[in-house]
Order: C-alpha cells, then structure tokens, then sequence
C-alpha cells in the first residue's frame, strides 16, 4: 500500500495537469477578462484571498490526521464515532449563531473570532482527556460555519456595497478561490505527511501547524482589512458592530427578528417549489453519506499502512480531476447539461460505495480496491458540487438562498449524525470477530442511500424537462428543432 499510494498521487497529480491545462485554453468568459484588467478590483481581490486562502489552508490541515490522532491516544472506534459526532452537531447548532454573529460584531470581528477558535480547537488535540477532545470538536464546528459564511460575506459585501463592483465579477473571484482550494487540499496532504511521518512529530504535528497559518490570517484581517471596514463605516453600513450600547438591545431585537423571518421564508420556498425540494433531497443524502466517508476512510485504509497524508493528497487530487472535467463538458465544445453531469455523480458516488461493501468484508480485507473506491467517490465529489452548485443558483432565489441552503443542512447533518451513531452502536455491539462488519454495513447503507438521491435526480429531470433554468444558456429544449 505504501507504494501503491506515491504511484497513486503521481498518476493523479499528471492527470490534474493535463485536464487543467485543457480547461484553461477552452474557456475565458468575457467578464472574467474585464474583471482581472481592473486594477482596483485586483486589489481588493488580492486583499481578501490573502487571508482566506490561509483559513483554508488552516481547515485543511486537520484533515489526514484526525481519526488517526484519536487513535493514538487509544481511543475506541466507537468513542471516536461519538467525537465526529459532536462535531457535527455543534455544525447545526451553530449555524444559526454563524449567520447572526456578523451583524453583532460586525465581520471583520467575527473573522477575528474564526481565527481564536480555530486556534484554540487545534491547541485542545495536546489533550488525551476526551472531554476536552469533545470541547475541541464543538469549538471545530463553531469554526467551520464560520469559516463558510462569514469570509464571504466581508467579500460580498465589500465588493457590492464598498467598492460598487459588478455583481458579475464576484464569481471570477469564487472560482479562484475554488481553484486554489483544491491546489491547498492536496498540499496540505503533502506537508501533513511530511510533519506527522517523514519527520516522526507524529498525528498531532498538523494541528499545531495550523496556528501560525491562523495567526497570519488574524493579522492580515486585523491590519488590511480595517481599511476597507473604514470605508464601510464612512458609507453609513448598519451591518457592522454595535457601536451604541445603549442601542443594543433593539438591534437584538430587530436582527433576531429578522434571522427567524428569513427562515420561514426559505422553508415557504423549498416547500412551494418540488425542483427546490428535490435539489435538497438529493443535498442532503449525498452530503450526509460524505460524513460518513470522512469517518472511515482512515480505518479502512489505515491498518494496511499507506502514508495518510499521501492517501489525502491523492483523494483531493481525484476531487480536483472531477471539478476540472465538469468544466471541461460544459465548455463550449462539448455542452454537456450539469444534470447530466449530476446524475453521473451519483452513480459513481453508488459504485464506490457497493465496491466497498465487497472490499470490506471482514477477515479479507482489500485495501487495493477500497482505495480505488475512495478515488472514484472523490471524482464524483468533483463532478458534483459545481453541478449541484449550477441548478441551486438556477432554481433557488438570490434572496433566499442562504435561507434555503440552511434548511438544506439540517436534514444533511441529522442524517450524517444518524448514520454515525448507528455505527457506534454496532461497533460497541460487536464481538472481537465482528468488530469489521459494521464498517461494511455502513456501507452497504450508503450505497441505498446513494439510490435514493438517484431517484430524487431522475424525479428532477421528470419535472424540469422543459425548464429552461435547468440547462446552460444557448442550449434548446427538448421538442425544439
């Protein structure tokens, strides 16, 4: 396995290259062109990448070696089920807070915020106690819903109401930062592996590599960024921190009011619309069966001995090679519709899982071809977030996307939940001869899942036949010459 992993990430990374630099000589849109020949709006773009794209690498970093680090310190798979767990629920919890923090504390602050409890939840993985461990986990998904709102948010608003930039350009910066997100996965892999394993500082060396990632960010949102918040406070935003006391309480009351308004609003639109609901079924089911994987690819693979971190290079680069042909077969040449694309993610997303269900088996392991499985899961991860991404921007309205994504969480995260307390209680059920069965069971159960969001998908295509915000511009409907 240990050789089969380096080839592995040789083989990808040569892949990833020669896909990208395809896409890049078939697609340059016009508004991407007029944004990068803006000096100001390079400026600005520069500015808030600087420091998000450290956020990232910081999040990134924890990812190969955390089962690993809780088995290190002897911890049971079921005790590490119930940690993931409590991460994911204080992801629910929490979402709430991450979306209403900004308005108190304005976002610079709540970037601020990100940054200490980051910090402070790397510094908690020093710890063996498992509560401790617990309060790192809460403290993990407190951080995680404020790493994916609040960063956008300063550049939303900035780029709109500050600097008065076209709305069109904002995905010309989004769509960097989705490239250089996949360039920072697969190298956080590769510095991880270096710390942890080639340098024996073991599991817990990444965590505390994360800090100084993080501090850089702090500082660069504490020194650059208060400039523009300077801009912000000249043009009047009443979105920024309190500066009243006094009129604190009212604006409680107004923000609070606004928060539950907002979310029945989002609930009135996914129940008034079956393509909204059927989107978020099909969210929900494969999102919560990815949980899952990020729980267990680690003790699948892990006995074998294969470098982790050069195995989470190698899942990130499969990622990378999915995000690039999705654009490769919606570019101009080709024109493949992203439900297409969508319905082709679910089924490789269904095929790895029923692979793993034979590579599982208790007492015959086969690494080789879990491994296998795990890269054709992570290609279908790439193909699907920018499909599923395409269809959420066509059919869910800009005012209440953020809304409706959050609705979208909730039944993702219960089911994810679910499906790891299940397999705690499986694992703490089992005699010493059983202990690999739940393992296959749960994936078995992913693999039904996984069918279930191939249903919801076809269902979407019924309904939305002839819709046209289901398709990309230029392309005809059915029953059109």
């Amino acid at each position: 396995m240990f050789v089969t992993a380096y080839l592995a990430f040789i083989v990808l990374a040569g892949l990833c290259v020669t896909l990208e630099i395809t896409a890049r000589r078939l697609s340059s849109s016009q508004a991407t062109q007029t944004a990068v020949a803006n000096p100001a709006f390079r400026r600005f773009q520069k500015l808030f990448l600087k420091a998000y794209l450290l956020a990232l690498w910081a999040d990134w970093l924890q990812g190969p070696y955390l089962y690993k680090l809780y088995r290190h310190y002897n911890f049971l798979e079921s005790q590490i089920a119930i940690l993931y767990v409590c991460g994911l629920a204080s992801c629910v919890l929490f979402a709430p807070v991450a979306s209403w923090l900004p308005q108190f504390l304005g976002r610079r602050q709540t970037c601020l915020l990100f940054c200490l409890t980051y910090s402070v939840c790397c510094i908690t993985k020093l710890s063996q106690d498992y509560f401790m461990l617990i309060m790192g986990r809460v403290l993990g998904g407190l951080s995680t819903s404020l790493l994916t709102t609040v960063f956008e948010a300063w550049y939303v608003h900035g780029h709109v109401e500050v600097h008065d930039f076209p709305k069109e350009w904002i995905p010309v910066t989004f769509g960097k930062v989705a490239d250089w997100n996949h360039g920072l996965a697969v190298g956080a892999g590769l510095v991880a592996n270096l710390f942890a394993e080639w340098l024996g500082l073991g599991p817990v060396a990444p965590f505390l590599l994360a800090i100084p990632s993080l501090a850089v960010c702090a500082w660069f949102v504490l020194s650059e960024w208060g400039q523009e918040d300077r801009q912000e406070g000249a043009s009047g935003d009443k979105n920024g921190p309190l500066l009243n006391p006094l009129n604190a309480p009212k604006m409680q009351m107004s923000t609070r009011a606004r928060f539950w308004r907002s979310c029945l609003d989002g609930l009135r639109c996914l129940l008034s619309d079956r393509r909204v609901m059927l989107l978020g079924g099909v969210q929900a089911l494969f999102e919560s069966v990815l949980y899952i994987f990020i729980f267990l690819w680690t003790p699948v693979l892990d006995p074998h001995g294969p470098p982790l971190g050069i195995v989470f290079s190698c899942l990130m680069a499969a990622s990378m090679a999915g995000s690039t042909l999705f654009r490769l077969a919606t570019s101009a040449p080709y024109r493949l519709q992203p439900g297409h694309l969508l319905c082709l993610a679910v089924l490789l997303a269904f095929f790895s899982f029923f692979m793993l269900t034979f590579s599982t088996v208790p007492g015959q392991p086969r690494p080789r071809e879990s491994l296998l499985a795990f890269l054709l899961l992570e290609l279908a991860c790439g193909l699907y977030f920018p499909a599923v991404s395409f269809l959420q921007g066509r059919v869910v309205p800009m005012e209440r996307r953020a809304a409706v994504l959050a609705w979208f969480r909730l039944p993702l995260h219960l089911l994810a939940c679910l499906g790891l307390l299940a397999l705690h209680g499986e694992v703490s059920g089992a005699g010493a001869g059983e202990a690999g069965s739940g393992t296959r069971h749960m994936f078995a159960g992913c693999a039904g899942m996984m069918l279930a969001a191939l249903l919801a998908v076809v269902s979407l295509f019924t309904v939305g036949r002839n819709d046209a915000d289901l398709r990309l511009e230029g392309t005809k409907l059915e029953g059109e010459i």
